[in-house]
């Protein structure tokens, strides 16, 4: 339990400290004053002044802000002698504040594909093409295939992964795959042909695969990739991780991912536990992928959030002016209604789990 608790404490102030550096960051690049940089809401429990610009440590290590002069966070007027500052959020063009707003979702994408970048350079488990069971009645069965055997080709091709053999399969479209198989010092080539049969897609969904009826085995190997070839990886993972995102909020909204999978703080804590235990690659792995969802979540089009904002300014460059401060106060009423009602219903999903099961 202190296990999850601090691994939940770190990996969140961690995220957090990333996005709002990254709108920290984004003000002195094009010149906007930071009045505060806050980790947390709630109680100060540790600040200091540096120049102009408040650094403070808050209780409730769920979120964080900056503080720019001439921007208000609720929507309302800023104080008009500091908005018209020549630091002042507000006087600077609409380029640089989408820059700034934009800056902190950025700055989580930037941090995960770092991650994994670093996790691809020092090593990651790859399955090899063992074989771990074989299902009676299956194509590979009838082949003779047994568990233990390697697969060390497919249509003449070399393979050492299971993730080759795997999709070499998939992609067969039921026709007949020759594979070179070695069992201890003997190996010989076996035709299989791949059987239709009703699978299920990352979401749930039910479609057609061919299999040919082997499982993979325990064995893996662990990968390492030249630093270049690494953050290629990285940045390739990273995006795979932000549409994977984006398309789990599309199958919630069309219902075929159950609401029940959203999960809230307590979900975090209980796996940053689980994979603070299983060892630095895999709790790395989950951060990336808490900073990818932070990032990409960020940018939804709703009030409060960055993507609220930017969604302001796109009315703005519409109108030629920014919208009436009475219309975004509402928004911005709104957005908070929203996101406090989706921070709930994570939390009953959460309490929901503990006490089911």
């Amino acid at each position: 339990m202190v296990t999850s608790v601090v691994a939940a404490i770190v990996v969140l102030g961690l995220l957090i400290f990333v996005h709002e550096l990254g709108h920290f960051l984004a003000c002195k690049r094009v010149g906007v004053g930071v009045l505060k940089f806050s980790l947390g809401f709630g109680p100060t429990i540790f600040s200091r002044r540096v120049g102009e610009t408040e650094y403070c440590l808050a209780a409730i290590p769920l979120g964080g802000f900056v503080k720019m002069i001439g921007q208000e966070d609720d929507g309302s007027e800023p104080d008009p002698v500091l908005a018209a500052q020549p630091n002042s959020f507000a006087v600077k063009p609409l380029w640089a504040r989408a820059f700034i707003v934009v800056a902190g979702p950025l700055g989580n994408l930037i941090f995960a594909a770092l991650l994994l970048s670093i996790l691809f350079a020092t090593g990651v488990p790859v399955l090899t093409s063992t074989v771990g069971k074989v299902s009676d009645g299956m194509p590979a069965a009838q082949a003779g295939l047994q568990a233990g055997d390697e697969i060390v080709a497919v249509a003449g091709a070399p393979i050492s992964r299971w993730e080759e053999l795997s999709s070499a399969i998939r992609a067969s479209d039921g026709k007949p795959v020759e594979l070179a198989v070695r069992r201890g010092d003997q190996q010989w080539n076996v035709s299989v042909t791949p059987q239709r049969t009703e699978g299920k897609t990352i979401f749930g969904e039910a479609t057609p695969i061919y299999v040919i009826g082997v499982e993979q085995s325990s064995n893996f190997v662990m990968e390492r990739s030249n630093p270049i070839v690494a953050v290629w990886l990285g940045i390739q993972r990273t995006g795979e991780l932000c549409y994977l995102t984006v398309m789990t909020l599309v199958k919630l909204f069309q219902g075929v991912v159950s609401t029940s999978t959203v999960g809230g703080p307590l979900t975090i804590m209980t796996e940053a536990g689980k994979q603070a235990h299983n060892g630095f690659a895999a709790l790395a792995f989950f951060m990336a992928l808490l900073s990818v969802n932070l990032g990409v979540l960020n940018l939804l089009p709703i009030p409060i959030l960055d993507g609220g904002h930017l969604v302001f300014m796109g009315v703005e460059k519409i109108l030629g002016r920014p919208m009436e401060i009475r219309h975004r106060e509402i928004a911005q009423q709104v957005g908070m209604f929203l996101l406090i009602s989706l921070m709930g219903f994570a939390l009953y999903n959460d309490v929901h789990r503990l006490l089911v099961g």
